[in-house]
């Protein structure tokens, strides 16, 4: 599957695109599943695909290669016995049947042939069009012609909205504690914000009894993820706004600089 690899937890995105690689994780237990991640990867993967297009392919002509010895790629000399440049030569594949060259010959036009196989040499990029090919599935991919089904998406799971190895009670953030093998226990509920510490609530099993002790802890777990939720969103919120000012600050002033 392009640039989508398949991991014993999920599935890693890798595209390298003109030297830059972009890269993502998505893991099942943080999708709820391989198919949901799946789906996110492939998503990740279309929307780099479309946003970060390859090179032009005359873009990619011009990159330098190792093997010049001119200072110009496309532009080549031959040399006479001895070392002498006898011509400039300005070289481009357009195409397998397609390969232009024109030659300057340096003892007609003497030092001008250089200067003329560079800008020979720009004329016949400006026909190579098109982008680098990089691989089949790219084009069908910017054309939306993608394979993989457009069904709902579940949202990413937050690390305390994953439900741990070792967590008894089938749902993330609600567990089981009893002091002593004497004690009856209680069921809590507990969510942990990065920077503000935890929130938590027990549930008696002595008071409500077991079954209801449980039920109890999981609709506050789910009220204290909404709570979360929430604080983030109006943060997030905060955020934008303070941004968005800062850009029509910086636009009044250059406006009034103007």
């Amino acid at each position: 599957m392009y640039g989508i690899y398949a991991r014993p937890w999920g599935f890693e995105v890798s595209i390298v695109r003109n030297g830059v690689r972009h890269h993502r994780l998505f893991g099942k237990a943080s999708y709820g599943g391989a198919e949901q991640a799946l789906l996110h990867a492939q998503d990740w993967r279309d929307h780099i695909v479309r946003s970060v297009p390859p090179q032009p392919r005359s873009a990619r002509a011009e990159k330098p290669r190792a093997n010049n010895s001119t200072g110009v790629t496309g532009v080549f000399h031959h040399l006479a016995p001895g070392g002498r440049v006898r011509a400039w030569m300005a070289k481009t594949y357009i195409a397998a049947d397609e390969i232009l060259r024109t030659d300057f010959s340096v003892a007609q036009l003497g030092d001008d042939a250089h200067a003329l196989a560079v800008r020979e040499r720009a004329q016949q990029l400006k026909r190579m069009t098109g982008l680098a090919r990089i691989h089949p599935a790219e084009e069908a991919i910017r054309m939306g012609l993608s394979a993989h089904p457009a069904g709902p998406r579940e949202p990413r799971r937050s690390k305390s909205e994953i439900t741990r190895r070792n967590n008894t009670s089938g749902v993330s953030g609600v567990h089981f504690k009893a002091p002593d093998p004497s004690h009856p226990g209680y069921w809590l509920a507990i969510t942990y914000t990065a920077g503000k510490g935890s929130v938590s609530k027990a549930f008696s099993v002595k008071k409500y009894g077991a079954e209801a002790a449980k039920n109890m802890a999981i609709a506050e777990r789910a009220n204290q993820l909404a709570l979360k939720r929430l604080a983030a969103e109006e943060k997030e919120r905060h955020q934008r706004g303070k941004a968005e000012a800062g850009v029509r600050a910086t636009t009044r002033t250059r406006r009034n600089n103007g």
